[in-house]
């Protein structure tokens, strides 16, 4: 009964050993460890690193090969139980991403995969640059400013400052935007010189701004508002001008020059004393020249022969004076 009850109790711990047991006689590999043993997931450029992938329990030899989303990287035969050494070189942010081993024996169609390791590559900033869409407030006018570094690794963080005062929390960016702070400008103590900074994960590398002033924005006086008034005023005078010189002034100067190129007239009334006294004729007769600008009254007598003895009759000539 002891014996059997030993046999019972050791039988798992067989049949585990069995099942490691491959058919060439060698231990079944289980799934390898990559660890990173020189420098670190945030990389940088130009940067070395080192990657340790060992499987245990397993019988030498073992192969071992690196692989960067599927593709192989690198491989290493182990004659020992040691770990196999990937070094790598970062030389751009592709050499960035998920790494993983395999492990297996030679002449195996199966392997075992391991974890994997995600290096993320970090660029350093540039100078980020302070800007506001207005240079000029006026008391009581909210404002705002904006912060931007165009170059650098992904999240960057910004802070803005007056003087050397912080004036805003930390502003954590996950996208490449400008970071965005409102101000109201109240006293002329708010009328100083800010700035702002933005780091990454980049080691030692934080970027101070350009410096940037609001002004105060003076309101107009009297006189500047009256010279705008009369600038308008002459320009309107300027519009009137030029839209009544085709219209009135042209007109009225062809009809003065057509009126004056007009002959006068004269008119004579010619009373029949013989008929009516009341009776006048009026006629036209040759015009005069425009130069004779006066009145010239002429009778003009005349003795008519007629059956019943002489009529007289009175010719009244006018000459009318041109406009």
């Amino acid at each position: 009964m002891f014996f059997l009850a030993i046999l019972l109790f050791s039988y798992p711990q067989m049949s585990q050993q069995i099942q490691k047991i491959t058919a060439n006689g060698k231990e079944m590999l289980s799934n390898p460890k990559l660890v990173l043993v020189q420098g670190t997931l945030n990389v940088v450029m130009k940067q070395n690193v080192t990657l340790s992938c060992l499987s245990e329990p397993g019988s030498p030899p073992v192969r071992y090969t690196l692989f960067k989303h599927n593709q192989q990287v690198s491989a290493s035969n182990r004659s020992d139980l040691t770990p196999a050494l990937f070094p790598l070189s970062i030389s751009s942010a592709s050499d960035a991403g998920e790494y993983k081993c395999k492990a297996e024996y030679n002449n195996s169609s199966s392997g075992k995969y391991s974890n994997s390791l995600n290096f993320t590559f970090i660029e350093p900033i540039s100078k980020p640059v302070l800007s506001s869409p207005t240079s000029q407030a006026k008391r009581g006018q909210n404002v705002t400013l904006s912060c931007f570094s165009e170059n650098g690794s992904l999240p960057i963080t910004y802070l803005f400052f007056k003087g050397t005062q912080n004036i805003s929390p930390r502003k954590t960016m996950q996208k490449r935007e400008a970071a965005v702070i409102f101000l109201f400008i109240d006293s002329l103590s708010d009328f100083g010189t800010y700035k702002c900074k933005a780091y990454n994960s980049f080691p030692n590398n934080t970027k101070y701004s350009n410096a940037f002033n609001f002004t105060l924005a003076e309101e107009r006086s009297h006189s500047q508002s009256l010279i705008i008034s009369l600038g308008l005023i002459l320009l309107l005078l300027l519009i009137g001008l030029a839209l009544a010189v085709p219209f009135f002034i042209i007109p009225l100067y062809k009809a003065r020059k057509y009126k004056s190129s007009r002959p006068s007239i004269v008119l004579t009334s010619t009373v029949n004393a013989e008929e009516s006294e009341n009776e006048v004729i009026y006629s036209e007769i040759e015009p005069v020249k425009p130069e004779e600008e006066y009145v010239n009254f002429s009778v003009i007598r005349r003795e008519e022969e007629k059956a019943g003895g002489r009529a007289c009759s009175t010719v009244y000539s006018k000459v009318l004076i041109r406009d």
